[in-house]
C-alpha cells in the first residue's frame, strides 16, 4: 500500500484512519481529550462526502452511529471517558444487536484528571459488554489499528472499542498514512429479531455474543495487537497495556535493562502469552495506563502467590495519575532521578479564571449578592465554564459532579427541606442532560430556581455550536412545562446584575419552580467571529463563488416575560 508521512495528534490518527477506512459518518459530543477527533474528520473529511456532526449528548451519537451501521455504512463515534458513561445503555446493547457496517467507538480515557472528574478505565466497559477493546501504543498503531478494526467489526458483526489517553490523543508523532478505501456498502439489516431486543431476541442474541468470544479471541491473536520479547533478565518480567509500553521501553534504554515484556494492544488477551511470562519469570510487574485493569485479573489468578504480581494494587507502581517512565524505572529498582526542588517564582501562581467579559461574570455577580440573605441555601452547579464559580473570587458553587446533575441535586435537596436550592447550568449542557431534570421539576412542583447561563456555545471545549440559544431555549422550558409567569429571559447586555438579583430574589420567594434563561454571547467566541467577518469583508468576492458567512448566533428579542421587570 503506498505510503505518504504526516505529523498527527494521535486524535487526528483515528479521524484520518476512519476517512480512509471509509467511513460515511461520524458523530460526538465535545469532551477533551476527545474533541479533536471529530474536529479532525471535519476538517479531513469534507472532501470525501463524510457527514460529521455534533450531536446533542454521547447516547445519542452512539445511537446515530449505530443507525448509521444498521443501514450498511461505517460509522465512527467518539467521546471521552464519562461520556460513555452516558453512552453506556446502546453501548452495551450494541454488543447484543451487533453492527452491520463497520462500527468503532474511539473512547479517550483520562488517567490524571487532567481535565475530567474521574480516572475510569473504558476497558472495564469494553470487558462488561463482551466487546473486542482495541489499545494502541503509539501514534502509528493508532493510525494502522483504526483501519483494522472496521475491518474486524464488519468481520465479525460487532461494534469495535478503541482506547486511547490524554497523553496520546494530545501528542504528536510522526505517522506514514496509507490510500484510502472505498468498500462497498452493505444492505440495510434484514433480520429484525437480531434489531428488537425484546426479551425474547435478546436472550438467543446474547447466546450468540457469549459463543462469538472465542472467535474474537483468535481474530485478535491474529492481528499486530500483542508484542512477545522474551530475553532478559527474569527475576521481574513486564507486561506493559498500550502506551505504557512505551513508559517501559523508555526506561530499558535509558537505564540499560532487559527484561521479558509482553506489550498488550488488545483485549482479549491469548492464554498462552500470559501463561508463558508468567511460568518464565519469577515476578511480573504490570504497567498500564489507567486503572489496574489487567493487574486486578492477574492477582485473582496468583491469590496462592500474591507476591507475584507487582503494580498499582501492590503499591509498586502509583496508584492513582498517569504512569511515567520515572515510575516504571522505581518499580525496577532503578533509582530514578530526583524530583526537581520547588524554586520561589518571581510571579505567584494563579487559578484559572473566567475571561473578562465573560457572560457568566453577570450572573455570579447577581448570585453573590442574593445568597448573602441566604446563608444555609447552595447554588447547585454543572460542567461548563462556569463552574470556575465555584473558586475564587466568586466561591458561590457548591456541587459539580456530573452533566446536568445540578438540577436534579436541587430538587433533592429542596426536598430535604434546603431552601433556596438554586440550580445554574449552562445552554449546552442543558440539552445535553438538563432537560430530563426539568420534566422531574415541573411534575414535582420542585421549590427550586434554575439559571441557564446561556453564552450560546459550548465554550469549553473549543466553541463548537451549540442546540438551542436565547429564545430557542426559552421555547423548550416552556414546552416542558415551566409556568411563563416563572420564566424569565434576559440578554444580560440589556440588564445589570442587580436587576437579575431582584428577580432572583422574587423567584426564590415563590413556592414552586421558577426558571431563568440568561443569555449573552461567549466573549471568545464574539472575538473569534467579529474578526473572521472583518477578514471576509475585505477578502476579494468572487461572483461566482460568493464568500461564506461565518457562523451567527441567532439574535433573541430582548423581551421579559415577567411583566414589570427592569428594563
Amino acid at each position: 500500500m503506498p505510503m505518504n508521512r504526516q505529523i498527527l495528534l494521535g486524535d487526528e490518527a483515528i479521524a484520518l484512519a476512519a476517512i480512509h477506512a471509509g467511513i460515511g459518518a461520524a458523530y460526538s459530543y465535545p469532551g477533551t481529550p476527545a474533541t479533536e477527533i471529530l474536529e479532525s474528520v471535519q476538517k479531513f473529511g469534507k472532501d470525501r462526502g463524510v457527514k460529521a456532526v455534533w450531536s446533542s449528548n454521547e447516547k445519542v451519537a452512539y445511537e446515530e452511529a449505530l443507525g448509521h451501521s444498521y443501514a450498511g455504512g461505517r460509522a465512527l463515534v467518539s467521546m471521552k471517558h464519562v461520556g460513555l458513561n452516558v453512552a453506556a445503555d446502546p453501548y452495551m446493547s450494541s454488543a447484543i444487536t451487533g453492527a452491520n457496517g463497520g462500527l468503532v467507538l474511539a473512547v479517550a480515557d483520562d488517567p490524571g484528571m487532567h481535565s475530567s472528574q474521574n480516572e475510569q478505565d473504558s476497558r472495564i466497559m469494553a470487558d462488561f459488554a463482551l466487546m473486542p477493546c482495541i489499545e494502541p501504543w503509539d501514534q502509528q498503531t493508532t493510525y494502522d489499528w483504526t483501519r483494522l478494526a472496521f475491518d474486524i467489526s464488519e468481520d465479525l458483526s460487532i461494534p469495535v472499542t478503541l482506547r486511547i489517553v490524554t497523553r496520546l490523543a494530545h501528542s504528536r508523532a510522526d505517522v506514514a498514512v496509507g490510500e484510502p478505501i472505498t468498500p462497498a456498502k452493505r444492505e440495510p439489516s434484514g433480520d429484525w429479531r437480531q434489531w428488537v431486543l425484546i426479551p425474547a431476541n435478546a436472550r438467543p442474541n446474547y447466546d450468540r455474543l457469549v459463543e462469538k468470544q472465542p472467535e474474537i479471541l483468535d481474530r485478535l491473536r491474529q492481528g499486530p495487537f500483542h508484542e512477545y520479547r522474551t530475553e532478559g533478565d527474569t527475576s521481574v518480567g513486564i507486561i506493559a497495556c498500550g502506551i505504557a509500553r512505551n513508559y517501559v521501553l523508555e526506561t530499558l534504554s535509558r537505564y540499560n535493562l532487559s527484561h521479558p515484556l509482553l506489550s498488550i494492544g488488545a483485549y482479549q488477551i491469548p492464554d498462552e502469552m500470559l501463561e508463558d511470562i508468567i511460568g518464565r519469570c519469577d515476578k511480573i510487574l504490570v504497567v498500564e495506563d489507567g486503572m489496574p485493569f489487567l493487574e486486578r485479573r492477574l492477582r485473582t489468578f496468583a491469590l496462592m502467590n500474591k507476591n507475584l504480581i507487582l503494580g498499582r494494587m501492590s503499591g509498586d507502581l502509583p496508584r492513582t495519575g498517569e504512569m511515567s517512565p520515572d515510575a516504571v524505572a522505581r518499580a525496577l529498582g532503578v533509582s530514578a532521578p530526583a524530583a526537581v526542588p520547588d524554586v520561589a517564582l518571581p510571579v505567584a501562581g494563579r487559578p484559572p479564571r473566567l475571561c473578562d467579559g465573560c457572560s457568566h461574570i453577570d450572573v455570579f455577580t447577581a448570585l453573590i449578592d442574593v445568597m448573602e440573605d441566604f446563608p444555609t441555601g447552595r447554588v447547585f452547579g454543572d460542567i461548563g465554564c462556569y463552574t470556575l464559580g465555584s473558586l475564587p473570587p466568586y466561591k458561590c458553587m457548591s456541587s459539580c459532579v456530573d452533566m446536568g446533575a445540578s438540577i436534579g441535586m436541587a430538587i433533592g435537596a429542596a426536598d430535604a427541606g434546603l431552601h433556596p436550592a438554586i440550580a445554574i447550568i449552562g445552554d449546552s449542557t442543558f440539552t445535553h442532560s438538563g432537560m430530563t431534570g426539568l420534566l422531574d421539576m415541573v411534575h414535582t412542583k420542585a421549590n427550586i430556581t434554575v439559571i441557564i447561563s446561556d453564552n450560546s456555545y459550548i465554550a469549553m471545549t473549543g466553541g463548537q455550536p451549540d442546540m438551542a440559544t436565547g429564545e430557542g431555549l426559552v421555547q423548550i422550558v416552556e414546552g416542558l412545562g415551566i409556568n411563563p409567569e416563572h420564566l424569565h429571559f434576559l440578554e444580560l447586555k440589556n440588564y445589570k446584575p442587580q436587576d437579575l438579583a431582584v428577580l432572583l430574589r422574587e423567584e426564590i420567594a415563590y413556592e414552586g419552580p421558577s426558571f431563568f434563561v440568561c443569555r449573552r454571547e461567549c466573549i471568545q467566541a464574539f472575538t473569534r467571529d467579529k474578526k473572521l467577518k472583518s477578514r471576509a469583508a475585505k477578502a476579494p468576492r468572487d461572483a461566482e463563488q460568493p464568500v461564506q458567512d461565518v457562523r451567527t448566533v441567532p439574535t433573541a428579542k430582548d423581551a421579559q416575560t415577567k411583566p414589570g421587570a427592569p428594563a
